[in-house]
């Protein structure tokens, strides 16, 4: 029988994988962690493939786990009415998050799954290479910037992603929680807005 693959070479032979929907076939049916076994869909991401703008969330909620798409409940709605706010669409960015599974009853992600997801994330921002990164919420900031920083020493500052500029904001599911984050919120992503448009 042939020796299974060590977890180093599955993760080291991710840049095989040239196209985002051949790098999707490829991982769906993930079985890294424990996630798998409660999860309904693994949710890979969606939106432009070529996106100058990507936005990265913390992790799949209810709605994404049924539906297999990211952001698709409240605080996918309310992520939507945020990008039109800026004149942005879900047509122009591309949104993934750290996790492509669930994790149970919406806890947190555990650094082990973190560490066995990231890589995923790491390979999806490589294939669509944009210019500017949207970090949403302290999880997401924390873990593409590998710091325990604060959300609120995140914010207003433009970090280096390997060359990329990246921003951290609020995670849409936090506004709903305490409307009080809109403010900042909106002046994070005007932030974004005109950096994406000097871009351009």
């Amino acid at each position: 029988m042939p020796e299974k693959p060590s977890q180093s070479s599955v993760i080291s032979d991710l840049s095989k994988y040239s196209t985002l929907s051949e790098f999707d076939n490829a991982i769906n049916q993930c079985t890294k962690c424990v996630l798998c076994e409660s999860r309904n869909k693994f949710v890979f991401g969606a939106g432009n493939p070529n996106a100058d703008l990507m936005l990265v969330g913390e992790a799949p909620g209810a709605d994404e786990d049924k539906n297999g798409v990211p952001f698709v409940g409240r605080s996918g709605k309310l992520l939507d009415k945020i990008l039109a706010a800026i004149d942005i669409s879900r047509e122009d960015v591309f949104i993934a998050n750290i996790l492509k599974c669930r994790p149970p009853e919406n806890r947190d992600p555990l650094a082990s799954e973190v560490d066995k997801c990231e890589p995923y994330l790491k390979r999806q921002i490589e294939l669509i290479n944009p210019k500017v990164i949207l970090a949403l919420g302290r999880i997401a900031g924390q873990t593409l910037l590998r710091t325990k920083d604060s959300l609120t020493k995140l914010r207003q500052k433009e970090h280096n992603y390997h060359g990329k500029i990246l921003m951290v904001t609020y995670h849409p599911a936090a506004l709903l929680r305490n409307p009080n984050w809109k403010r900042p919120t909106w002046e994070d992503v005007q932030k974004v807005k005109k950096i994406y448009e000097g871009l351009k």
